[in-house]
């Protein structure tokens, strides 16, 4: 008797799930399928009816972090008053938190994969393209400014870079400052401050 679509559906989100805090924690070649469908509560031999292979599953691990149905516990607003906050405001806020700094499992894979997308396959750019494109469109939906764009690519440099440094200098005093630095950088170029 075949399984259900739902079963079908939950069993690869499962998997991409697994996959994706993997890849975040240990890049795509410290992670091997068989430690993914392990992590899932799988048995390796059902990876192929769900991904052609680990390209194929590592593209559709970072594109997951655009469509997760629940925030992670980084993005879930702190105060009541960040609701009145602008909608980019709250991301690059909940970008430089300690939380997302400390969350190497479910942090944005534009700072936890990107090494590994830079040697990685058509599929794989194409995904991180796409994360780093949304993140460009809500900043420059929120700039007020002729060249709304070039300051959105600029936020999104500096936030992928600040946080990017950040993770991998091993002073925690050092990293405090290039997370806090690129934070307030970004709110006094956008005007959110």
């Amino acid at each position: 008797m075949p399984y259900s679509p739902e079963h079908k559906r939950d069993t690869r989100e499962k998997i991409l799930e697994s996959a994706r805090r993997l890849f975040n924690r240990r890049g795509y070649s410290g992670v091997s399928i068989e430690e993914i469908m392990t992590d899932a509560g799988l048995t390796h031999g059902g990876f192929y009816r769900h991904f052609h292979g680990k390209d194929e599953l590592y593209a559709a691990a970072v594109r997951q972090f655009l469509c997760k149905k629940k925030p992670a516990p980084w993005q879930a607003p702190r105060e009541p008053s960040a609701v009145t906050k602008p909608h980019a405001k709250r991301i690059v806020d909940a970008y430089f938190s300690r939380e997302h700094f400390d969350d190497r499992d479910g942090c944005c894979p534009l700072i936890g994969m990107a090494s590994d997308v830079q040697r990685g396959g058509k599929a794989a750019k194409a995904a991180y393209q796409e994360v780093v494109e949304q993140l460009v469109k809500v900043f420059e939906d929120h700039l007020n400014e002729p060249r709304a764009h070039e300051g959105a690519l600029a936020l999104v440099a500096l936030c992928v870079g600040g946080m990017v440094l950040a993770r991998n200098v091993s002073d925690p005093d050092l990293a405090d400052d290039f997370r806090r630095a690129a934070h307030a950088k970004v709110l006094t170029t956008a005007g959110w401050n």
